[in-house]
């Protein structure tokens, strides 16, 4: 069947299209994105604004086209931490539901850690062992790890790139007194959560997810998008600490002409990576791969494990 998975994340409103049957790998067959930035589109009491809920309201009614066009059989809607956090949550999925039919899914923080750690585990397979999840949003850091397909130990934080930025780095570039006060901030949260996975023992592998370690990992050498889902990408921690001060004294301007990094999220970049250093060194990660899979192909695996065998 060919299914839709529409992602109302922090970021993006993205709509991926796949082909798919229990027992088989989902194969992309069409994706539809829209930069909203719902995390930055806050008021000042924490609730998404007039402007922004017409504008989620629109983008839906285009991905819905879309995936009209493109003949998907059954649409997957789920929101992550922009809509989840905001005060008025209720009021925006009304609206959603009202002026287009869609019912979003609202996924708690662990259960968006739950369905990234099982897109690794189902693409890096049982030979991987005890995995270690990172993913790093716009709007939530998630950590997950374990050894079969529901890991042991999930988390979600506050700390994703986009929150971080608008709450914290006003300045382009950043005043060096906030980026250390956010350096903080940032190992503060992460160390409360360590002892939670540390008491599993050391992982076998470490993964990471998310366009913020794609992106940090091309800064480090790693292979462009152009070579395929199938090439090894890596990120090892002395690359990000040396890019991380780097990063901290450009402007958003001048980060976007770095290999791999868009115009739509080189301002955040700076806090994703300050996040992605504080979670290495926190949880004594030398080195880790880059998983192309992440929480929309979870969330597929998942509706097709419920449909049973073909």
């Amino acid at each position: 069947m060919r299914l839709g998975v529409l992602d109302v994340g922090s970021n993006t409103v993205h709509l991926l299209v796949v082909d798919a049957h229990p027992g088989a790998r989902p194969l992309p067959a069409h994706s539809h994105k829209a930069e909203l930035r719902l995390a930055q589109l806050l008021d000042d009491d924490g609730s998404i604004g007039p402007g922004g809920i017409d504008r989620l309201v629109a983008v839906v009614h285009e991905a819905l086209q879309a995936a009209e066009d493109k003949g998907v059989e059954e649409l997957l809607p789920f929101a992550t931490s922009a809509v989840r956090d905001a005060r008025n949550a209720d009021d925006v999925l009304g609206r959603v539901r009202e002026e287009t039919g869609v019912e979003l899914q609202v996924l708690s923080g662990e259960e968006e850690a739950k369905l990234t750690f099982l897109a690794a585990r189902r693409w890096f397979g049982w030979s991987s062992g005890k995995l270690l999840v990172i993913d790093i949003g716009g709007g939530s850091l998630e950590i997950a790890y374990g050894l079969d397909e529901e890991p042991d130990a999930a988390v979600s934080l506050p700390l994703g790139a986009g929150r971080l930025t608008a709450g914290r780095l006003p300045g382009d570039p950043p005043e060096a007194e906030d980026v250390r006060a956010l350096r903080r901030h940032v190992r503060t949260e992460i160390a409360r959560t360590v002892g939670e996975f540390s008491r599993f023992g050391p992982p076998d592998h470490v993964v990471a997810t998310s366009k913020t370690f794609k992106q940090l990992a091309r800064l480090a050498g790693a292979p462009g998008s152009a070579e395929g889902l199938y090439v090894q990408r890596e990120l090892k921690r002395e690359s990000l600490e040396a890019w991380v001060p780097r990063l901290a004294g450009m402007t958003a301007a001048e980060r976007a002409e770095l290999p791999g990094v868009s115009e739509a999220r080189a301002g955040q970049l700076l806090a994703g990576a300050m996040v992605a250093e504080g979670a290495m060194d926190l949880f004594g990660v030398e080195r880790l791969e880059i998983c192309p899979w992440a929480l929309r192909e979870g969330v597929i695996l998942r509706r097709l494990d419920h449909m049973g065998p073909a």
